[in-house]
């Protein structure tokens, strides 16, 4: 794998590092520092095939760059294994391991309020499994509610391209209910009724916000 940065008179460094995948597999990507925003004149049909993760990226940009809200994906813990100290001023990562993250997937302010959410995607066409969350996460939701903050679930049915915005006072009732001996997932007809559905647009691609302003409104 090749890490890429970028030095303040913009001379590009490439570091060559060993990172151990969960899946056993090691492809090589390149990390630029430097992101392009998408542009107004970018054509919708053109970030088809993006995944759930870039659309979500995307859209935080677009948020980010009008002043609207400062939301950004946690980085994935790493587990450093061998480093190398070419130069006193300077560490080369040669090995390393991605560590399961331990709480949820994005975290931000928007409105004065603490965002945090967690996005899932399944190919079941009828409902999604509870499975896809782990325990850790839901603990941390629901810490982070009970200081004021608003949680969430982006929740997509990639065989229908259906994405909703779940609640996490909605996701804690069937978690529970689950633990309790009830269903282990959710069924769609009922994401679709307690949450929000989500539809593309060009920019932002995702108007997530729209959603988040309904919950805000529902606390006051």
């Amino acid at each position: 794998m090749q890490l890429v940065w970028y030095n303040k008179s913009l001379v590009r460094r490439v570091i060559t590092v060993t990172i151990h995948y969960p899946n056993g597999q090691q492809p090589v990507q390149h990390y630029n520092t430097h992101n392009e925003l998408p542009t107004p004149h970018q054509s919708i049909y053109a970030k088809r095939g993006m995944s759930l993760e870039d659309e979500i990226n995307h859209s935080n940009q677009y948020y980010l760059a009008r002043h609207i809200a400062v939301i950004h994906k946690k980085p994935t813990p790493i587990q450093l294994v061998k480093v190398d100290y070419p130069k006193r001023s300077a560490a080369v990562i040669k090995e390393a391991y991605f560590r399961r993250p331990s709480t949820t997937d994005y975290n931000g302010v928007y409105r004065g309020y603490y965002i945090d959410f967690d996005a899932k995607e399944t190919r079941n066409k009828n409902s999604f499994p509870l499975k896809n969350f782990h325990p850790h996460q839901i603990q941390h939701m629901r810490e982070c509610v009970a200081q004021g903050g608003i949680c969430f679930a982006f929740i997509k049915f990639t065989e229908l391209d259906l994405l909703y915005l779940l609640p996490a006072s909605n996701l804690f009732k069937y978690w529970d209910q689950q633990q309790n001996g009830g269903r282990k997932s959710i069924l769609r007809t009922d994401i679709a009724k307690e949450g929000y559905q989500i539809h593309y647009q060009l920019n932002p691609r995702l108007p997530y916000l729209n959603a988040v302003d309904k919950i805000i409104a529902a606390k006051a």
